[in-house]
C-alpha cells in the first residue's frame, strides 16, 4: 500500500507529530529540512504543539510525486514516512514513484479502489476506537 502514503504529498501534519523527528539530530533526516522545522516547531514550547506544516515544501497543494523525491532527500515529515526509504525492501518503489509522477498516480488510484472494496466490520463484529491509535 506504499502508493497510498503518497497522499501526503499534500496536507499537513501537527508539530506535536514530528516533533521528536526534526529534534532528534539522526542520521535519517536532512539538517537543513530539520532545522526549518525547527524553527516553526520549537521543542520547548508546548503552545506550538498544534501548529501545523506542510508534508512537503515545494508543491504543498498538489497531488505529485514530490513526497517520494523528498524520501529520497531525506526530507520526510514523519518517521514512519521516512521509513520506506531507508535501505530497505520498499527503496526502489519509493524511486520509481520520484522518477514517474504517471505510474505514481496509476497505482494510487488502483490501491484506493482495493481500499474501497474493504468490508468493514459493522455492528456486534465491529469497534469504534475511542481513540484511534488505542484499542478500547
Amino acid at each position: 500500500m506504499i502508493p497510498t502514503v503518497g497522499s501526503h504529498t499534500i496536507g499537513q501534519a501537527r508539530c506535536l507529530t514530528f516533533q521528536n523527528r526534526i529534534s532528534s539530530n539522526g542520521t535519517d533526516i536532512d539538517v537543513g529540512f530539520a532545522t526549518t522545522k525547527r524553527r516553526h516547531c520549537p521543542a520547548q514550547n508546548g503552545n506550538t504543539d498544534a501548529n501545523l506544516a506542510p508534508f512537503e515544501l515545494v508543491t504543498p497543494n498538489s497531488f505529485d510525486n514530490n513526497y517520494f523525491r523528498n524520501l529520497i532527500q531525506r526530507k520526510g515529515l514523519l518517521q514512519s514516512d521516512q521509513v520506506l526509504f531507508s535501505g530497505g525492501s520498499t527503496d526502489t518503489i519509493v524511486k520509481e514513484y520520484s522518477k514517474s509522477p504517471k505510474n505514481f498516480r496509476s497505482n494510487f488510484a488502483f490501491a484506493m479502489v482495493k481500499m474501497g472494496d474493504i468490508e468493514p466490520l459493522t455492528g456486534s463484529a465491529g469497534v469504534i476506537r475511542k481513540f484511534c491509535n488505542f484499542i478500547n
